[in-house]
């Protein structure tokens, strides 16, 4: 009996070590080798992701102040904002100076968010406008800023843009925002009211032109309604490309004043004017936009009132119309 036992022990080893000189040499070697992490439930990984939910951070520019840029972030820090936008006269001070600026904001508690770079002026050479550019990237990433607007005063004084404005345009803005990806800041162009971009087909046309690696939108409200468009659609239609927007409001036609020339529009404080800016924070939120949304009020449209005491009603209605937390 125990003869037999140890004859059927000898042929069951003989036939397992056949099997498993039938395998791959690879394969054997890993059946061989302890497992070197526990066994995971895969399960998991079968579910969808959710969407990280919308996340609207206000600032607001420091335009208003009309180049008194300090008041400008003294104001804008005390009203509670964390970010701030300024423009490129602000080189005039602190070109030579970055870290002093970027202490003066810490000091305030504001977030460097964009800088206003201006853009390609009509008949002047793509080289002299990349290297403005240049020059104010190479500030942005000095001072720890974010963003870099470019826009254009390059729109034809005698008629519309032709097909030659949006490529040069184009072009401009791609090899600005190139160099300034190399380091670290983006470009975003700033459709706006007298510009190659100012109509919403000739803001389609202008993004069309650029490379969407290295120019995204910064989409305004206000210009973007002034244009004939629809902001709320703007934002659906340009989701992705998105990097921040001026959420400002503009009144037009504007009432008349005696002793001052009649103006077509005018910009003014959130909620006196004509934007849906109810629908453009439902629409931000219905495609979770995370990002910053810049209160922009180019000067104060009623010369009673001050930059700061502007800034406080615009708050002011984000917080009790839009239910918005400053």
């Amino acid at each position: 009996m125990s003869s037999l036992k140890s004859r059927r022990n000898f042929l069951f080893n003989l036939g397992s070590l056949a099997a498993a000189t039938a395998l791959p040499v690879n394969t054997l070697a890993r059946s061989l080798e302890p497992s070197l992490y526990p066994p995971v439930d895969l399960s998991y990984f079968d579910k969808s992701i959710t969407p990280a939910p919308p996340m609207i951070r206000v600032g607001y520019h420091a335009i208003t102040w009309g180049g008194n840029d300090l008041q400008a972030i003294k104001e804008i820090g005390e009203l509670g904002f964390t970010g701030i936008q300024l423009r490129a006269n602000i080189l005039k001070d602190f070109g030579d100076k970055p870290k002093a600026l970027t202490e003066l904001l810490q000091q305030h508690k504001l977030q460097f968010v964009a800088m206003s770079g201006g853009g390609p002026r009509t008949n002047e050479a793509e080289a002299d406008s990349i290297a403005t550019q240049v020059k104010n990237a190479t500030f942005m990433r000095e001072t720890g800023g974010a963003y870099l607007q470019m826009t254009d005063s390059a729109r034809p004084k005698d008629g519309k843009p032709v097909a030659e404005d949006f490529k040069k345009l184009g072009r401009v803005l791609t090899e600005a925002g190139k160099r300034a990806a190399d380091m670290g800041v983006t470009v975003a162009y700033h459709n706006h009211m007298n510009t190659v971009g100012q109509a919403p087909d000739e803001v389609d046309r202008v993004m069309d032109a650029a490379d969407p690696r290295y120019v995204k939108m910064l989409l305004d409200v206000a210009h973007y309604t002034q244009g004939g468009g629809d902001p709320v659609q703007a934002i659906k239609k340009y989701r992705d490309r998105i990097l921040f927007l001026h959420i400002k409001d503009v009144e037009s036609p504007v009432p008349a004043v005696a002793g001052e020339q009649p103006k077509a529009y005018r910009f003014v404080e959130l909620g006196r004017g004509k934007v849906n800016l109810p629908g453009v924070f439902v629409a931000l939120k219905e495609i979770k936009f995370r990002g910053w949304a810049i209160i922009e009020l180019d000067s104060v449209p009623d010369k009673s009132r001050t930059p700061k005491e502007c800034a406080i009603i615009s708050k002011q209605y984000l917080q009790e119309k839009i239910k918005m937390k400053i």
